[in-house]
């Protein structure tokens, strides 16, 4: 193992790391307020503070195992979920749906703003290698977390979303997977199925969508 290069994969990451779980936490938070829900708003969720979202065994221990014991190959975690009462949402079914979207479209929308970064260095010629591959690090961390929040199982995002969107017999039969949904997830993590069917099709939609949106801004830089 290459420490010294692992120190410095772990500082280009980190902030990008830190700002992807933090802004997708709190916006499922200040969505749930605004449409009614003040749960995670009381128990301090609703804030760009990283500690109150990180989970020490899911957003630290876990990542840092499955780095090591993998030489880098495989990476799983997650932050505590942030407490959402849907049953005190104005329309629960319906904004439960709202509420779910908010996590991995702030995530897309962090990957826009590393990208407009990473154009503007790029078209600036700064060359500081740290702060391209942050930039980098940030577009692709965002999209990887967008992509997986929206796989349609309970209790990711997608699976919220699923439950908001079908008829209420359908939805109640996908709800019920929810207290085994996230070893279900890792299985299909593990074996693949979630990276090579979901992940990767995604992904690559993600950043033709924003090779499109920063088409004008790259044609400034030319």
């Amino acid at each position: 193992m290459d420490i010294p290069n692992l120190i410095q994969t772990v500082l280009i990451y980190a902030l990008p790391v830190l700002f992807a779980i933090t802004v997708h936490e709190a916006a499922h938070g200040y969505v749930a307020r605004y449409l009614g829900d003040n749960t995670a708003y009381a128990a301090g969720r609703v804030t760009l503070n990283p500690f109150n979202h990180i989970d020490p065994l899911g957003t630290i221990v876990m990542p840092l195992l499955l780095y090591f014991a993998t030489s880098g190959a495989f990476l799983f975690g997650y932050a505590k979920p942030v407490p959402v009462n849907f049953g005190a949402l104005r329309h629960p079914k319906r904004d439960m749906v709202w509420v779910a979207l908010a996590g991995p479209a702030s995530n897309f929308i962090q990957a826009i703003v590393w990208a407009i970064a990473f154009t503007v260095l790029a078209g600036s010629g700064v060359q500081e290698r740290f702060f391209v591959e942050m930039c980098k690090a940030g577009i692709l961390v965002n999209l990887v977390m967008w992509a997986f929040n929206l796989f349609p199982l309970p209790p990711l995002d997608g699976g919220r979303v699923l439950v908001g969107l079908l008829p209420w017999r359908a939805a109640q039969a996908v709800s019920r997977i929810e207290p085994w949904g996230f070893f279900i997830v890792l299985g299909l993590v593990i074996a693949g199925v979630v990276g090579t069917y979901w992940l990767r099709p995604l992904i690559d939609v993600g950043y033709s969508a924003l090779g499109l949106m920063l088409s004008p801004l790259q044609s400034f830089f030319r």
